[in-house]
């Protein structure tokens, strides 16, 4: 019985042949040691050039792609390829690893970069949205992380003068990223008029915000921050594939095959041309330089390592050698000398010395080579090719001997006999073909009995017998050399093999695992005097057994190394050493081979198993015993804030559309508008859904939110101005105790917070990657380093922040039902509460996580807000009932009645504490809610007479409450602010709609003032002048969603949801009269122009009526329209009206009878229209998005001056284009404030201000018209259009070559095996997610700038 044990030998890896040029660039370094490090395979390799010695670093799994050098030159980080790629930082004078970074990347890990300090790594993936990911590398932490672009990224640097600074580059693009707290924001590149869009490969940062880049065609681009400044032409004569800087300058290496050296200007220093030197040849390509004082380094495509000596630039040295790109599966071993005979995929035969670890002898051929064999004198070298034929050389001098081509499939095997005699050659013909030698390879047998291509073979040792193994996994014999076939087995018991390299057969059984193809091991060899088999296989794996090897899954030694399939293996002549060679990595590995020492076996510790949670917190019989609800609380525990469209998801779904869009990209655009907007005010405070979001700041001013703005409001001044940082709804604004910075929180797929100085409104800090859905609630600690926020996904995660480093601390499931606040402890930063529906919970820190236990109170009520009170352990929170609940540590102590109804808001002063409820009243109380020492009702009767505004009703429900300055400040449901005086007098500052959509909207025809109507029920008219306040409303039975001041501004039509309208006193808001003609929703209504005698109501009901103002009668009706109506405009005569529907049909009618018309679209644009407010027709076909099925453009509006539209849609975009808009895809300047759909924009009379009503935000903003003449250029201005220009230079074939790898898959050329998966250009390309939110491409708007971006 053969021994199952693995044997107690082993193998050393003592050499690598070859370098990694192909696919990946800037991968050789000298180390402080003045070593060479680089890679090749999975194997990191530190070379000692003057000592001759290689040391190894083993600590990947698969193909290595990426090398960076820490700043010391020591450390070495490289990333790998696979499914779960890692990347490794370790040390280059060890070799051992220092830290592993994994669970981040997918696909692979295409570039990597260390900061200057060498404290952060960055690294790009391979997935389809290119992640850039910034690490803590000692700690294994990631910083940041964030999507690199839609195409592939080739390098990656950190700026070394400025912290905080990226530059990445690839395919058609240069972004330069800031990093702020976890966030990482990217800027692109603008190539304007001074260079081409081109792919840039390679880059490089010097001082002054000056970055270096090498591009595809050649040229040098040089950045001045994110403009291009410079080009330096014809740098090299094709792609630029590696720049590197060192203190004297920069060395550039291209695939001309120049190097180039520039100094710190980049001005030119000298040019070596690699193709011109003795070792050079044409097609010779650089993919890496490094310069270090007086020696350069070089690395080619075709795997040479060379080093040059500046001074003697003429002859560089080849230090290093390897096969080229192609696979390598020819591999033979001379029979008396240290040599071994390699051929390839690249047509070269080569012979390296395994003494001297060197290529000594090199041989091209015509065909690529698949297997080679050294006759037994040594003299002979027998070549099979791809194509059938083979040929043999004589192996002193490399010349040919005889040329042989009796087949048409590629020769897989062949072998001389012991005698020297006879060359058997296998072929994927099926067959085995016998020379004779003496008879110049004439010849002599055949052998015909396999039904599949021939995979290995081996002599007897008398000659006389041959063994072959077929693809089909079947072992035949033949009688040599007839090649007539054995089938008696009987003859073959006494047969002795002269070499066991067969996969097949009971001597080799034990290779095979349990359960296994026959064609995942591709080759094997024995050692017959020490009793050893080495296999190779299709995993890279080298495994080290026992001969023979009876068992099925004999026990071995494995050793990594090869990424891939490893095609060949073969012991030395002496048996000192084995040689296998890897298929896609194409390198020659050699390994020493140390026999037999008893080694201690390493102990196997099994991963600790993780433990479940398992004292879940909710019981079934908690959940019967629900209470009443409160109906405001009721309604606000069901908003999910869900979208049906994010803007993140924005670039994927114009990556789907685009392809139906690349024809009309190639049309000129129209150009975007010189005039731009400037948000100015905005009516509106979020009070409906959101609590304790009210602040004042250190210098008296006034922070809070609406829309997607954070707001920060001077009452002396009545001005505003804005954090324009989020992109979606804010939910929640915590202040720092300072009173200097805000944390505020938004809705979003993966949803952001921002840290922002409320003085200079820039951010501080960006914190992304927790939260799904949006962020709801939020508190910094009494220290101001700690954030914690909460999200609103399904389990209300918690986290607690180091909100300046950007680095989460602990995370935790918070409950499963909706948390409406969360406050750190004052005295013990690691301890906090959260509150909401039936939940109390105090928490507190333990390393990475939190622990949460419940607070005590027999049945848990829903509690609305929650304070800590004068010592670490007393905690004061107020109950849906109107109850103040007093803890002590988790338990209750006592409960305090304070108010009719929920009270959603306190606050804690030195000596007391302030609540707001539902009931309207603000009460102050002493240090232990002992007695309530005053109250203040809420009431028009004492509201001030400097108010901007008027109070809807009595007692409005309060949702926020603070104190400073004097004054205590109150934000109510309704949307109002109030500033209420110790001694009583109430001061209304801000005020917007209750909830409910607004989308009624008309500006006055020459007076500073606008009408708005919502479904809240109310008509209000605003001051547009700098007084900023609600002058009058009024209250309608039903919400409405349109209205209309007539032409010379004394009345004012208002379209109700009930389907009737009303026509009131502009001044007054009295009623002049009323219609109910309809079911359906007015949806549009509009006096004619000039004397205003007519009014058109446009309903749901799909009928526009005609009414005679005078008469009060309805005179016409237009009918014909198949889907509701959603937009209508008169022409200046007031005698033709048209009509859009919400099917985007556009219909004409004549008025006042309402006959349908039927205008060509030639002809409408000759009509002279009084408004523009409709979306459809040939002069603004320009206004619809590339996804228009996913987003409508809801309003629109001309302005007086007939020059700029203004729509608004569905994401919540205000854009502004030249009118009229021609062809579709036109260009336009962007802006975000509001958060869901804008309903309706509108231009004041004389078009100094845009008005813009927001659906779900209830805002109502105003935006100064800038004209082109007096603007500086500003962040919030992009000019972009959903499409790029796609009609740039293509690609150069590497690139384009490189661009489409997919690394995760390691295809065979030959079809060895069967393959799993997807091919790579069968695959889809998955869709991608690229910069969402605000455009921040950076243009000088003067618009003969016509910007050509690539997507």
């Amino acid at each position: 019985m053969a021994d199952r044990t693995a044997p107690n030998c082993h193998l050393r890896l003592e050499w690598v042949y070859g370098y990694r040029g192909h696919q990946c660039r800037n991968n050789l370094y000298y180390t402080a040691a003045k070593e060479i490090v680089y890679f090749v395979a999975g194997v990191g390799v530190v070379y000692n050039t003057r000592e001759h010695k290689q040391k190894f670093y083993l600590g990947h799994n698969d193909d290595i792609i990426s090398l960076a050098l820490h700043p010391e030159r020591v450390l070495v980080a490289t990333g790998q390829v696979g499914k779960e790629p890692y990347i490794c930082v370790w040390d280059s004078y060890t070799v051992q690893t220092v830290s592993i970074l994994k669970d981040v990347h997918t696909h692979g890990v295409a570039c990597l970069a260390f900061d200057l300090e060498g404290q952060c790594l960055v690294s790009v993936g391979l997935d389809s949205k290119n992640t850039i990911c910034v690490w803590d590398w000692k700690r294994g932490k990631v910083l940041a992380a964030a999507p690199g672009h839609t195409d592939r990224i080739f390098d990656i640097s950190w700026d070394l003068y400025q912290p905080s600074k990226l530059v990445s580059c690839g395919v058609k693009h240069i972004k330069f990223w800031s990093l702020c707290g976890n966030a990482l924001t990217p800027k692109r590149g603008v190539f304007g008029k001074t260079g081409d869009l081109q792919t840039i490969l390679c880059l490089a940062c010097a001082k002054d915000e000056v970055t270096y880049s090498g591009a595809l065609n050649g040229d040098i681009y040089v950045w001045k921050g994110v403009n291009l400044m410079r080009t330096v032409q014809g740098a090299h004569g094709s792609g630029i594939f590696s720049m590197n800087a060192c203190e004297e300058g920069f060395a550039t290496g291209g695939r001309d095959g120049c190097v180039r050296l520039w100094d710190l200007n980049f001005k030119p220093i000298t040019v070596i041309d690699l193709r011109e030197t003795d070792q050079g040849y044409k097609g010779l390509s650089v993919r890496s330089v490094c310069w270090r004082g007086d020696h350069i380094l070089v690395g080619t495509q075709d795997s040479e390592i060379f080093e040059v000596v500046v001074h003697d630039r003429n002859k560089p040295f080849l230090i290093m050698q390897g096969h080229c790109e192609g696979e390598l599966w020819a591999l033979a071993v001379h029979p008396t000398k240290p040599l071994a005979m390699t051929g390839s995929d690249d047509r070269s035969v080569r012979i390296w010395s395994l003494i001297d670890h060197a290529l000594i002898a090199r041989c091209n051929m015509e065909e690529p080579i698949r297997c080679a064999a050294v006759s037994t004198d040594g003299i002979h070298l027998a070549l099979g090719m791809k194509d059938g034929s083979f040929t043999v050389l004589r192996v002193r001098d490399m010349t040919e001997v005889v040329h042989i081509k009796d087949r048409k499939e590629a020769i897989h095997e062949l072998k001389y006999s012991p005698d020297g005699a006879h060359l058997a050659v296998g072929s994927n013909d099926n067959s085995v073909d016998i020379y004779g030698v003496v008879q110049r390879y004439k010849k002599v047998g055949e052998c015909i009995g396999s039904n599949s291509f021939i995979t290995h073979m081996d002599w007897s040792t008398d000659s006389k017998f041959l063994q072959s193994n077929d693809g089909s996994g079947r072992r035949l014999f033949y009688r040599m050399p007839s090649g007539k076939e054995v089938t008696n087995r009987e003859e073959l018991k006494l047969v002795q093999w002269a070499s066991w390299t067969c996969v097949l057969g009971p001597e080799v059984n034990g290779i095979w695992p349990k359960y296994s193809s026959v064609n995942d091991i591709n080759s094997v060899d024995a050692n017959f005097n020490n009793q050893v088999l080495v296999t190779a296989d299709d995993y890279g794996l080298v495994k080290l057994l026992r001969y023979p090897c009876i068992k099925k899954g004999a026990k071995c030694k494995k050793y990594l190394g090869h990424s891939a399939h490893i095609t060949n293996v073969r012991w030395s002549h002496d048996y000192q050493w084995v040689i296998t060679i890897g298929g896609a990595d194409h390198s020659v590995f050699q390994w020493k081979f140390v026999p037999e020492r008893k080694s201690k076996e390493a102990l196997h510790i099994a991963p600790q198993e993780i433990l479940a949670d398992s004292n879940s917190e909710e019981s079934d019989s908690d959940q019967s015993d629900v209470p009443e609800m409160d109906s405001e609380i009721e309604q606000e525990t069901q908003l999910t804030y869900r979208r049906q469209v994010y803007k993140e998801d924005l670039p994927q779904l114009k990556e789907q559309c685009k392809e139906k869009h690349r024809a009309i990209a190639m049309k000129k655009r129209e150009r975007a508008p010189g005039n731009g907007l400037k948000l100015h005010f905005i009516h509106g405070y979020r009070g409906y859904d959101c609590r304790s979001n009210l602040f004042y700041t250190q210098t008296g001013e006034i922070v809070y939110h609406a829309a997607a703005v954070g707001i920060v409001y001077n009452r002396q001044q009545n001005t505003q101005r804005f954090y324009m940082g989020h992109d979606d709804d804010i939910l929640c604004l915590a202040i720092h105790p300072l009173k200097d910075f805000v944390a505020t929180g938004q809705v979003g797929r993966d949803s952001s917070v921002h840290i922002w100085d409320t003085e200079t409104l820039k951010p501080m800090s960006v914190l992304k990657g927790f939260h799904q859905l949006g962020v709801c609630t939020l508190d910094f600690s009494a220290d101001g380093k700690r954030l914690a926020s909460v999200g609103l996904d399904d389990n209300h995660t918690i986290v607690l922040w180091d909100w300046r480093k950007g680095e989460k601390l602990s995370a935790m499931w918070g409950s499963k039902d909706k948390i409406f606040v969360v406050k750190i402890n004052p005295y013990l930063p690691d301890k906090l509460i959260t509150a909401g529906v039936k939940h109390m919970k105090f928490w507190h820190k333990a390393g990475g996580g939190l622990i949460g236990r419940k607070g005590n109170m027999g049945k848990t009520e829903t509690m609305m807000c929650a304070v800590y009170g004068w010592s670490e352990e007393m905690v004061f929170s107020g109950m849906c009932t109107g109850d103040i609940c007093i803890w002590r540590d988790m338990f209750l102590m006592k409960t305090v009645k304070a108010h009719d109804g929920p009270v959603f808001s306190m606050h804690a002063l030195e000596k007391g504490f302030v609540t707001g409820g539902k009931d309207g009243i603000v009460a102050l109380w002493d240090d232990t809610f002992e007695r309530c020492l005053k109250t203040y009702a809420i009431k028009r009767a004492v509201l001030a007479p400097g108010s901007k505004g008027l109070l809807l009703e009595d007692n409005p429900s309060i949702r926020a409450i603070s104190l400073g300055h004097g004054h205590i400040l109150v934000g109510t449901k309704n949307g109002e602010i109030l500033e209420v005086d110790k001694s009583g007098p109430i001061t209304l500052l801000v005020q917007g709609h209750m909830e409910g959509e607004v989308w009624g909207l008309a500006t006055h025809p020459h007076l500073p003032l606008c009408a708005t109507v919502s479904d809240d029920r109310t008509l209000r008219i605003w001051d547009l002048s700098p007084s900023h306040c609600m002058l009058a409303v009024r209250k309608l039975r039903k919400g409405g969603r349109c209205c209309s001041f007539s032409p010379e501004g004394k009345a004012l039509a208002v379209g109700l949801n009930d389907g009737s309208f009303l026509i009131v006193n502009a001044d007054t808001l009295e009623d002049l009269v009323s219609f109910h003609h309809r079911k359906d929703i007015i949806t549009d209504i509009k006096f004619s122009p000039g004397s205003g005698k007519y009014l058109a109501v446009a309903s749901g009901d799909t009928f526009v009526d005609i009414y005679n103002v005078m008469s009060s009668k309805r005179v016409g009706v237009c009918k014909g329209c198949l889907n509701s109506i959603t937009h209508l405009d008169w022409d200046r005569r007031g005698k033709l009206l048209q009509v859009n529907t919400s099917d985007k049909e556009q219909f004409f009618f004549e008025a006042p009878r309402g006959k349908r018309q039927t205008i060509p679209a030639t002809e409408v644009e000759k009509v002279d229209w009084s408004t523009w407010t409709c979306v459809l027709g040939t002069s603004v076909e320009g206004i619809w998005p590339v996804i228009s099925e996913v987003t409508e453009v809801t309003s629109a509006c001309l302005s007086n001056d007939r020059k700029v539209l203004a729509t608004g849609d569905d994401l919540g975009y205000i854009k502004v284009f030249r009118y009229p808009v021609r062809g579709k895809y036109a260009k336009f300047k962007r802006y975000v404030a509001h958060s869901t759909h804008v309903t309706n924009v509108r231009w004041t009379h004389e078009d100094s201000l845009l008005v813009t009503a927001g659906g779900g935000d209830t805002c109502l903003m105003i935006w100064a018209h800038e004209l082109e003449t007096h603007r500086e250029l500003r962040q919030c201005d992009s000019e972009e259009s959903d499409i790029e220009s796609e009609d740039d230079g293509g690609y150069d074939s590497d690139v384009t070559k490189e661009n489409e790898i997919t690394y995760t898959i390691k295809a065979l050329s030959t079809n060895m095996r069967p393959m799993t998966g997807v091919k790579p250009h069968l695959q889809l390309k998955e869709p991608s997610v690229d910069e969402s939110g605000r455009g921040v491409v950076e243009v000088s708007n003067r618009s003969e700038y016509c910007m050509k971006y690539a997507e």
